[in-house]
């Protein structure tokens, strides 16, 4: 039978008969050879000035877990980090406090998030990027986090043990060598935001608006309860990290649009979920009017505190490219919040001195949830849609909260905005993750965007891009069983190794485009 199977396998594969070779294969090939000396002692690894930049970086060694802190915690400045809300309108002179409960200005426009730049400039670029660099991946609480290692430039404000944390962030950057010698591309990088405690990048913002909101809870109190609209992620990062925090949080969802997966996580952070017939604009509608009648704390992107944490992709980024600014950053394009957070990190970095310049940003929107594509083709003029429905289902919002937002990034860095159909996300996350990565339909979004501007010359075939791989794909696998069914799925059969998975797929009712998935609907615990 084995013998039957390998030869049946070997010529779909290419493989050789057994015995050959397949060393030679380049640089990333399978036949490495290794040839490596270890250092005895750290003088056959640096000599001179760079003795001291050894010793630095290996100074956390044998301290205790005080010692350590200390040596992350920046003295005592002249003037205090501090931050606070302001308008986001310039010509509103709106400014609160962040222990205040408020999510728009006093003329009805939304809030941003501005901190004392004085104050942080009193550091130098270089003290800036060392204790950054201290302080990232780290066990000691709670600057470990990819966010919390940015804590002054975060969340000045709040005392450590009020953070509520998970140790997020310090995602990888992977490197699509292989999905970038397809489209033409020699530098082509995935941040996979996606690996993250809840599988998606909402971690990020979730963590330090749970961490606000268990401050103001500890000081002045008046808060019952943390509540969001949601397609989906931003549901599951607010009920684990209000698990996390022992405080109630309630999350609406739009009835039949989400993933299984989606609906599951909340409801096993002890959620309440209430399941709604209408789309995720309906939802957002009805929460903003819940948060003024009760006193429950409004978790979504239109409270710029969640921004606050997601601007932290670009700084980690820049971390992870030794403080160089890609060329590009492409971003799956929703309610638009995370395009104007990207944009406040590597702006805060260039005005901090850490960075010579800012990227140019791509905001990727599937064609049947395009409103911000549809405003970028006609001069800005930003109306409003009803989104059909996508597989990239978060992101299929047709009146985002942050349009304006994501307008001003936009303009600021000469940024550009595609759309990909449901055929091209599918196509192209699929032929991606036959190079080894494992995407879901937003991030297939951004690729399929990505491969049509180097198609049109647009990004070059040596720019440094990254793409914003926003959620784990196994949030997503009725999408990929969906993809898996289509006539013309490329590469080679799927039922190769295993014959049952084609009756498997065959026995599925897969739905059309024009039909929605059936989902169970959600319940609401028992108080």
């Amino acid at each position: 039978m084995e013998g039957t199977m390998m030869g049946f396998i070997s010529p779909v594969l290419g493989l050789g008969a057994k015995g050959n070779s397949v060393a030679g294969r380049g640089k990333r090939g399978f036949g490495l050879s290794v040839n490596m000396t270890v250092a005895a002692n750290t003088d056959s690894v640096a000599s001179g000035s760079d003795k001291e930049e050894w010793a630095s970086r290996n100074a956390m060694y044998g301290l205790s877990n005080e010692q350590k802190l200390k040596a992350m915690t920046l003295p005592d400045a002249e003037n205090p980090f501090t931050a606070k809300y302001i308008a986001f309108d310039e010509s509103d002179t709106t400014e609160y406090s962040l222990d205040k409960v408020v999510y728009r200005a006093q003329k009805g426009g939304l809030l941003d998030v501005q901190h004392d730049m004085d104050a942080l400039g009193q550091h130098s670029p270089e003290e800036w990027k060392e204790l950054f660099d201290r302080r990232s991946g780290r066990t000691v609480w709670p600057f470990g986090s990819g966010v919390w290692s940015k804590k002054e430039w975060v969340l000045p404000g709040i005392p450590n043990e009020d953070v509520v944390s998970m140790f997020e962030g310090n995602s990888n950057l992977f490197w699509a060598e292989r999905f970038g010698n397809e489209i033409g591309m020699t530098d082509l990088w995935v941040k996979q935001c996606g690996n993250s405690h809840t599988g998606s990048f909402k971690d990020l913002g979730m963590t330090v608006l749970v961490s606000q909101v268990n401050h103001i809870i500890k000081k002045q109190g008046g808060i019952k309860a943390v509540g969001c609209a949601s397609t989906g992620d931003t549901s599951a990062a607010l009920a684990a990290y209000c698990a996390a925090a022992g405080i109630p949080s309630i999350v609406f969802l739009p009835a039949d649009k989400i993933s299984l997966a989606q609906l599951v996580q909340p409801i096993a952070n002890g959620s309440i979920v209430v399941s709604l017939d209408t789309d995720f604009d309906g939802c957002m509608k009805l929460i903003q009017e819940v948060v003024e009648e009760y006193p429950i704390y409004l978790a979504n992107s239109m409270n710029s505190l969640r921004l606050e944490g997601q601007k932290t992709v670009s700084i980690e980024i820049a971390q992870q490219f030794d403080w160089e600014v890609p060329d590009w950053i492409v971003v799956p394009g929703g309610n638009l919040g995370n395009v104007y957070a990207f944009y406040k990190g590597f702006k805060m970095m260039k005005d901090l001195g850490l960075t010579k310049r800012m990227p140019r940003l791509v905001v990727a929107q599937a064609h049947n949830a395009n409103p911000l594509y549809a405003a970028y083709k006609n001069g800005w003029d930003f109306q409003p849609m009803v989104a059909e429905r996508t597989l990239a289902s978060a992101i299929q919002i047709g009146d985002p909260v942050s349009v304006h937002r994501a307008i001003r990034a936009l303009k600021a860095c000469d940024g550009v905005v595609g759309e990909a159909t449901e055929e091209e996300l599918m196509d192209v996350g699929a032929r991606a993750d036959r190079t080894g990565m494992f995407n879901c339909p937003h991030t297939g979004v951004a690729l399929a965007v990505l491969e049509k501007l180097r198609n049109d010359g647009t990004i070059g075939a040596n720019d440094r891009t990254v793409v914003i791989s926003t959620a784990h794909g196994l949030k997503f696998t009725d999408s990929k069983v969906y993809g898996l069914a289509r006539p013309n799925y490329p590469g080679p059969s799927r039922i190769l190794i295993n014959p049952y998975s084609k009756r498997f797929i065959a026995s599925l009712r897969l739905p059309t485009m024009s039909e929605n998935f059936t989902r169970p609907r959600a319940t609401m615990p028992t108080m």
